[in-house]
């Protein structure tokens, strides 16, 4: 039973971002190499919110059952905060890397757009986010004990990785919408996503209340994805292409007229 709940919820938290990585990044170096530096890029941000979090702990009142919980959430908001400022410094990087790559390339254009940079970037924030979030449920799941045994809810294992899926999900989908709004220089944009992701923090707080905070977040994650795909260039029109299956017939006539060969007399 406990093997079972561990391949099920790392299916669950880790199937969609596996697939991603898969379909759309493996194949390519240079996009496998965004993957990498922007998990390094977020571990730095944990690194730096832990040590904060460390040192205000340790010079508070640990018998202060309140503080302590205060803490807790300043410590989220700031993890939050540096992590977004950690995507803004990436971005910086990135931009500065997608001008010495068309530089240096044949026809002075990169190899990887920055949209796709955006998309990869995000998507290795999700990834590294999601493992650090549920590798320790993940570890406990596989057992001894049963989840509900003393009362507690028995939904903890499977909702731990809907929500993981979501921040893997809408780190992703973040990370689109961030670097539009960097390029573009949209500063609302950039509130909107700070703002999103303190609340989606926020929102676990309610936790063991799962109504309370899964539901309002995959509302989250369903719209900023709606968001970043229009972003990034989408349109109801291609979703209804994509979901017809039909290939639109080319018919477009070209005229030879001007190149014929001159009959010989």
């Amino acid at each position: 039973m406990g093997a079972a709940v561990f391949f099920g919820c790392a299916g669950i938290a880790f199937g969609p971002a596996l697939a991603l990585v898969l379909l759309t990044v493996a194949a390519e170096p240079l996009r496998v190499i965004v993957l990498v530096a922007g998990a390094f890029f977020w571990l730095v941000s944990l690194l730096l919110a832990s040590l904060i979090w460390f040192v205000l702990v340790h010079l508070s009142d640990r018998e202060d059952a309140k503080l302590q919980y205060g803490l807790l959430i300043f410590g989220a908001a700031v993890s939050v905060l540096l992590q977004e400022a950690f995507r803004f410094a990436y971005f910086k990087l990135l931009k500065k890397a997608d001008e010495g790559l068309a530089t240096i390339s044949e026809d002075g254009r990169s190899p990887i757009s920055l949209r796709q940079m955006a998309y990869v970037s995000g998507l290795s924030f999700g990834i590294i986010s999601g493992v650090f979030s549920v590798i320790n449920i993940l570890a406990d799941s596989i057992g001894p004990g049963i989840v509900g045994i003393h009362g507690d809810s028995p939904y903890y294992f499977i909702t731990s990785a809907f929500l993981t899926m979501a921040l893997v999900l809408l780190h992703t989908f973040w990370g689109v919408i961030f670097f539009d709004a960097c390029e573009k220089r949209r500063y609302w944009c950039l509130g909107l996503v700070v703002a999103s992701h303190l609340l989606t923090s926020g929102l676990t707080f309610l936790n063991p209340w799962y109504e309370a905070s899964l539901v309002p977040i995959f509302i989250i994650t369903f719209c900023t994805g709606l968001w970043a795909f229009f972003t990034a260039g989408g349109s109801f029109r291609n979703i209804l292409k994509c979901l017809s299956c039909k290939q639109e017939d080319d018919s477009r006539v070209m005229r030879y007229s001007a190149l014929q060969v001159p009959f010989e007399d």
